[in-house]
């Protein structure tokens, strides 16, 4: 690992990425930052001790279709990339601190085409049910009412479908991802770790990670055009998720 001075992990959410990422970033001495915090974009839609839902994310849910989700949340992506990608390349610049970004925004294809050194990246995948699970707990939706359990769910069908878009995205390039399934946080991370040291030079041709010409028939960015185009063929030429 002295040779990977960023940490890349992407994923859905409730896949354990900032629980993992905590735990490589205390590892490595690194620091430790999430992609949520660069920049707001609806998050999740349900209440907890310290707060309501707020008005907009209700309506952002209650009044969305899981395409129009996808669509929302891949552009803000797109919007916030030259943000990170500014954020890695300094970290990975000679002298810098180390460190461990985690977050959704952490797109496969953008990733791939990343040229800052000493870069590794792996994302987390988690059975539907066991993401399921996790949001439902989180919302207690069981003891939620019927109009909150439908933002719940309509957050819940956004996350599925982000999760095999970005699993047909992260196959389709060659890039790791680690299946969090039975797994301990400290399994988790050694995966990581183990993942991310393999990952020589990535960016730079010799890894895992690939150039602009290599991926240029993948569509580049993904745009509100992509995700109709994607949701039309289904993410596999034809399987739906």
């Amino acid at each position: 690992m002295r040779d990977v001075r960023v940490v890349l992990i992407g994923g859905t959410s409730n896949t354990g990425k900032s629980t993992v990422a905590g735990a490589v970033a205390e590892r490595l001495g690194f620091e430790h930052r999430s992609t949520d915090g660069l920049a707001r974009h609806p998050g999740r839609p349900w209440r907890t001790p310290e707060r309501e839902v707020p008005p907009h994310v209700a309506e952002h849910y209650g009044t969305l279709t899981t395409d129009e989700l996808i669509a929302s949340v891949l552009a803000h992506y797109e919007r916030l990339w030259p943000r990170i990608e500014e954020l890695i390349t300094d970290h990975a610049r000679d002298g810098a601190p180390g460190l461990v970004l985690e977050g959704s925004a952490l797109w496969p294809e953008r990733v791939a085409r990343l040229t800052a050194p000493r870069t590794a990246a792996v994302w987390l995948t988690a059975d539907d049910t066991v993401v399921r699970d996790r949001v439902r707990a989180a919302g207690r939706y069981e003891e939620a009412t019927e109009g909150e359990r439908l933002l719940i769910d309509r957050f819940l069908a956004r996350t599925d479908r982000y999760q095999a878009l970005m699993v047909d995205a992260v196959d389709a390039l060659g890039l790791d991802r680690i299946d969090v399934g039975g797994r301990t946080v400290a399994e988790l991370a050694d995966a990581v770790l183990t993942a991310a040291a393999a990952q020589a030079r990535p960016g730079r041709g010799d890894g895992p990670f690939v150039t602009d010409e290599e991926t240029h028939d993948l569509g580049g960015p993904v745009t509100r055009d992509d995700v109709r185009r994607i949701m039309g063929r289904g993410p596999r030429g034809g399987e739906q998720p």
